[in-house]
């Protein structure tokens, strides 16, 4: 394949996988990587090499790590009980399938879903709806953190791999 083209498509890789950051119906870290998978393949591998790679497919993982871990450490910050965390997962996939399946309300569903998820989860345990509204909020904040903390990585991935490509090999000439 021509080298241009690779490139398109690696472009289109990396801006899809940026998308899918945010977009639960696209996975987004994997298609990031895989962009520049394809644009290393350009070289034949001699400039970015399988080190490197194997280094931003750590970043690809990590970014599936801080999405489970924030909502709920973001929960359980502000006094979530166990039914909190379940709830808000229950109310994520909810708010995803919305998305998926193409409802209007499905975009502020994956913020509501967990709020809400959390917060029915804290009533059906103690009762209390300050402590449940406490509990919808941190995980929501949680929620929030982890996904701009998946952008980050992924624009750490293509940082890494744009200074390892275009920016290091300029020092030598």
């Amino acid at each position: 394949m021509d080298a241009a083209w690779l490139w398109v498509l690696a472009a289109v890789l990396v801006i899809l996988g940026m998308a899918g950051l945010i977009l639960p119906a696209m996975p987004g870290a994997p298609l990031v990587f895989a962009g520049l998978v394809v644009a290393a393949a350009v070289d034949d591998f001699t400039i970015v090499g399988p080190w490197a790679l194997a280094g931003l497919g750590v970043l690809a993982l990590l970014t599936y790590a801080v999405d489970f871990i924030a909502g709920a450490l973001g929960a359980q910050k502000f006094g979530a009980s166990r039914r909190a965390v379940v709830g808000a997962a229950i109310g994520a996939v909810v708010g995803a399938v919305g998305v998926l399946i193409g409802f209007v309300a499905g975009l502020p569903g994956l913020i509501l879903g967990p709020f809400v998820g959390a917060v029915v989860g804290e009533l059906s345990e103690h009762g209390d709806l300050r402590k449940a509204g406490w509990a919808g909020f941190g995980t929501t904040l949680g929620v929030a953190l982890g996904a701009a903390a998946k952008i980050a990585l992924c624009f750490a991935m293509v940082a890494i791999f744009v200074t390892l490509r275009f920016i290091l090999p300029s020092f030598g000439n």
